[in-house]
């Protein structure tokens, strides 16, 4: 029987069960037995909600889709949706080199781990059961191989196809993704808890799901050759929220971990690992017109001629863009030059994709904030040493906390330097250099970011982000703690709710980082003032120029050094030998014979690199490869004395 006639008998079948088990991953007694072999102990579900493995109608591959939406021609590549999506991190989830090498560290620290991360980074992998829970075919090896991403099939280079579950969050799951479930299930805003149609579209009567976009067709005229529905949640932050809301897994049995202070209290609170959509939840933009995330994450193409496919139709409005972007310029690089060969034999426009990806990425942090440099005073050296004193504002233009999304070795900065009339450098704070990726913290240096760490780990009783060797640790699954978070908070930003009257969940740590705006409104301002004092030695010419400098970097020096580190200490099996026996072992791309820890080391350091040429923006020469996480310029800002 072909699967075309085979199809619906499926579905119904698939449905009436899915009435008993789809919001209930412990049905029966299969997932209690992967469970206990990766945890004998505990046997905890860590994805027991939204649509389990095991669909009735499969995922389609975004290849599919490339027949019609991709690009014609270069000026149809900036807005047609496969091929504005397909440079993005979101397409090429499962390739990112960063978050396998973190994923190890996390099967390590709580085993079988990878079933929470995997869910989110490879949803047809996932779905189709090649990951820990098994679909409708049993699940093809051991737990353990799918908790570490062994089971899934095609490369880290293969095309979007069939033969591949690297494609990252493909076209066909995000327009299948529903607010609320099959009978009415609250939607989720977190965790990847994301529902699934997987029932016949009654809007074209076709007995696959409809595709789900904010487009409709009066009339079915100009409607697509395929089923479809308008969905107003494709343009609502809370689709973006299923993902960018990230907890300690929230397993059947409650949160892995939850949140404790400084003193050690507990607040019960599940640990927010990351909390792009609260930020934005708790800023002004929700109550603003177009300032859901799609606007500036999707914006709507200005060109005249953009269209969402190759042949006529009509659609209502603007097209919104598929770009994806945020801060991220180094790891599209990376995947560019490491797979892109391979990739490209499903079509030559992809390397392109990705250098166009790297430039909407630094067109938005462009724009995420604004630096102001004001002379507050300043005393020419004479006999004695001068003195000069330069306040620095940084406003905070994005919709969530700078920087937001995943913590781990993401970081910005301020950067300032003082230089003389000769061009001389007199003073600088928080220097950084690009051939070490050292960033130094002199005592005036200001670096946002989010420190996450793990309670009395060396039995200081408090919140513990170094080891007892005082190197930087990084064990998401485990922290459960805060012993940092000076990121700039968004316009209207009000982090305490009803929910949460301390604000523990959002706010700066420590609290009271950032003032109000009016006392006692809870909202607080969405800049930060960084007022330097500089020591002018005798002898130096004037004028003298301060210049600020706003850097975003998306690894630091340490996370990587740490996820190289990790997989030694932890006996971390080199890729191929970790996967040995699955049936799409070995692969002849990636770490391969290497760690996954020691080929994102090695990607950072230069031991493998690509054609990518940047300027490390840091008075240094051009340089060639991936380079050390190489920081991104923000905006800066400049002020000279008078001579």
């Amino acid at each position: 029987m072909s699967r075309s006639i085979a199809l619906p008998f499926r579905h119904l079948f698939a449905f009436a069960l899915s009435i008993f088990v789809a919001h209930d991953a412990s049905a029966g007694d299969a997932w209690w037995q992967v469970a206990q072999h990766l945890q004998p102990a505990g046997s905890i579900d860590l994805t027991p909600h939204g649509t389990q493995p095991g669909l009735a109608n499969d995922l389609q591959v975004s290849d599919q889709c490339a027949s019609c939406h991709s690009a014609n021609n270069a000026s149809e590549r900036a807005f047609r949706p496969y091929s504005s999506w397909s440079g993005s991190m979101m397409a090429n989830a499962t390739r990112d080199p960063l978050f396998w090498a973190a994923l190890d560290v996390a099967n390590k620290d709580f085993p079988g781990a990878g079933d929470f991360c995997l869910r989110c980074h490879t949803p047809r992998g996932w779905l189709e059961g090649r990951v820990v829970k098994p679909g409708f075919n049993p699940l093809p090896g051991t737990p353990e191989q799918g908790a570490n991403g062994c089971l899934l099939v095609g490369q880290y280079d293969s095309p979007d196809d069939l033969n591949s579950d690297f494609g990252g969050l493909t076209c066909h799951f995000c327009h299948r993704m529903m607010p609320t479930g099959p009978l009415g299930e609250p939607g989720y805003t977190e965790n990847a808890n994301i529902w699934v149609d997987d029932a016949p579209c009654a809007n074209t009567g076709d007995f696959e799901p409809c595709r789900r976009g904010p487009y409709d067709y009066p009339g079915g005229g100009g409607a697509p050759p395929h089923p479809w529905v308008y969905s107003e949640y494709h343009v609502q932050s809370e689709m973006c929220g299923t993902c960018h809301n990230v907890t300690s897994p929230d397993t059947d049995k409650g949160p892995l971990k939850t949140l404790k202070l400084a003193n050690g209290t507990d607040t019960g609170i599940p640990f927010p690992i990351e909390r792009t959509f609260a930020e934005w939840q708790r800023s002004a933009y929700p109550a603003m017109t177009e300032k859901q995330c799609q606007d500036c994450h999707m914006p709507q193409s200005e060109d005249p001629n953009a269209s969402a496919c190759s042949f006529g139709g009509n659609r209502a409005g603007n097209l919104g863009v598929h770009e994806f972007v945020g801060g991220n310029t180094w790891i599209p690089a990376i995947i560019k030059g490491q797979y892109a060969a391979g990739l490209e034999s499903a079509g030559p426009e992809r390397a392109a994709t990705y250098d166009q990806t790297i430039q909407w990425a630094r067109d938005l942090l462009a724009t995420a904030a604004v630096v102001d440099a004001t002379l507050q005073s300043y005393t020419p050296p004479g006999a004695g040493t001068g003195s000069m004193s330069v306040r620095v504002s940084v406003t905070n233009n994005s919709g969530h906390k700078l920087p937001s999304g995943y913590g781990e070795g993401r970081r910005m900065w301020l950067n300032l330097q003082v230089r003389d009339a000769n061009g001389g450098l007199v003073h600088e704070s928080a220097g950084y250099d690009p051939t070490t990726g050292v960033l130094a913290q002199d005592a005036q240096a200001r670096v946002y970011e989010v420190l996450q760490g793990i309670h009395d780990h060396n039995g200081s009783g408090s919140c513990d982000v170094d080891d007892a060797s005082g190197k930087p640790m990084f064990h998401f699954v485990l922290n459960d703690c805060i012993a940092k978070d000076n990121r700039i908070p968004p316009l209207g930003f009000k982090p305490a709710t009803v929910a949460d009257p301390n604000a523990y969940e959002v706010g700066p740590v420590p609290a009271g980082l950032y003032p109000e705006t009016t006392p006692g409104s809870g909202v607080l301002v969405n800049y930060d003032t960084v007022d330097y004092t500089i020591a002018v030695p005798v002898g130096t010419v004037g004028p003298l120029t301060a210049t600020a400098r706003l850097y975003y970097q998306t690894a630091s020096k340490e996370y990587i050094e740490f996820l190289r580190d990790e997989a030694v200490a932890n006996g971390t099996q080199g890729e191929n030998l970790m996967c040995s026996g699955a049936a799409a072992r070995p692969f002849d791309v990636g770490p391969q014979g290497k760690t996954r820890g020691q080929y994102m080391y090695d990607l950072w350091s230069g031991k493998e690199f690509g054609d990518r040429v940047f300027t490390d923006g840091f008075d240094g020469p051009l340089m060639q490869g991936y380079g050390k996480s190489p920081p991104e310029l923000i905006g800066y800002d400049a002020v000279t004395t008078t001579p």
